[in-house]
């Protein structure tokens, strides 16, 4: 062999390295075989099955308890109305009245309406609006739908219940001072005499204890205003303070209803009768229409003495139908009248000066000188002498 072929057999020799290098690699990657393998050969014809692949197993998340709610107090049990009863044709002639004032005159009319639905001969009109009263008349003017009202001849009683609105500046004097209660005074009288001269029986309804004390005595001075009005022309006063106040005298949202349910009587703003406390206050109007203007509208009217006439006292706030001027309206069978002339008032018979011709000649003593014989003639009479008291 000659050097020629030497060198070019080392150049096969070393082109032949790159191609072998990747098979020992591979050979090197491929798995070492056991003595059993060698000696017993690997069956190569069994497919390899994947790795198994290990599920982990989740524990169940152990679920928290919710939290016990701390529950609120029970709320007062509210009344729930009862169904709505088929609606009653009213008579033609059915005695109608009108429910005047503000935002508790509309649910107070709405509860009247309830208490006579099934009442033929009676009517309720509900003449309500929200936030009126007798201070802004620029917003409302109670005085003027009044005027209106009578000179349409719409109503037959009135049932007045306004003034949680009314605590306002009166023709610039503050609420509730001297000018502004001499001011409010006088459009509440108005208002009530216009009623008592078109002869229209008329029931005012007392503002009813407020939860806040402030509102509470503010409307409790609005109403003192009131009654003193309605007193002395002659209309009938509904109290509402006694009934809806706890015993201890302070303001409850709740009361017996008409069937001696404790339940809600106030709405949640303290101010407001609820459904069952605007119910039981239609009962209350109710038996005072029904005590004092029974019988068609109209009646007649008596004049109420004065005790106090002539007296420093005069001018004194009375008790109801005590003096001050008033009328108070009837209409009850069997009322006595004077048969010709005027009917007399009362404060004549007890402020006269003298005896008329008729009593002229009367003898109070012989009033309290007992006739001979009466069971109550005893010492007053000496008995009288008898001739033979043995009858002999």
């Amino acid at each position: 062999m000659t050097i020629r072929h030497l060198i070019v057999a080392f150049m096969l020799a070393l082109l032949a390295l790159p191609l072998a290098a990747p098979a020992a690699y591979a050979q090197d990657q491929a798995p070492r075989r056991s003595l059993f393998e060698v000696l017993f050969g690997n069956s190569n014809n069994q497919p390899s099955q994947p790795p198994a692949t290990t599920q982990q197993r989740t524990m169940p998340q152990p679920q928290s308890s919710p939290r016990p709610q701390q529950q609120a107090p029970r709320p007062a049990p509210q009344a729930s109305l009862p169904p709505a009863p088929a609606a009653v044709d009213k008579d033609e002639d059915a005695t109608r009245i009108a429910v005047f004032g503000d935002s508790l005159a509309v649910d107070l009319a709405a509860a009247m309406n309830r208490f006579y639905a099934e009442d033929r001969a009676t009517r309720v009109i509900g003449q309500g609006v929200g936030s009126s009263g007798f201070v802004r008349n620029d917003f409302f003017d109670w005085q003027g739908a009044l005027d209106q009202a009578i000179a349409n001849d719409s109503f037959d009683i009135a049932v007045v219940m306004v003034g949680i609105n009314d605590r306002q500046v009166l023709g610039g004097a503050a609420a509730l001072s001297e000018q502004w209660k001499a001011s409010y005074s006088a459009r509440i009288e108005r208002f009530v005499n216009t009623l008592a001269r078109a002869g229209k029986p008329f029931v005012w309804v007392e503002l009813p204890p407020m939860e806040r004390t402030q509102f509470s005595s503010d409307m409790a001075q609005i109403s003192a205003l009131h009654r003193s009005a309605v007193q002395s022309a002659g209309g009938e006063w509904v109290e509402t303070f006694e009934r809806y106040m706890s015993e201890a005298g302070n303001y409850t949202a709740v009361g017996p209803d008409l069937s001696g349910n404790i339940v809600s009587m106030r709405k949640g703003d303290g101010i407001h009768l609820s459904n069952a406390g605007s119910d039981k206050l239609a009962f209350f109007i109710d038996r005072a229409i029904r005590q004092h203007h029974t019988g068609s509208p109209g009646g007649n009217r008596s004049e109420v003495a004065d005790l106090l006439a002539g007296t420093d006292a005069a001018d004194m706030l009375r008790p109801p139908f005590q003096g001050l001027g008033q009328s108070r309206h009837f209409e009850m069978a069997g009322l006595v009248q004077q048969i010709g002339g005027q009917t007399r008032r009362a404060n004549d018979l007890l402020m006269a000066g003298g005896q008329s011709a008729a009593l002229a000649g009367f003898d109070l003593e012989t009033m309290m000188v007992a006739p001979a014989g009466r069971v109550d003639a005893f010492g007053a009479v000496p008995e009288p002498a008898l001739e033979n008291r043995y009858g002999r």
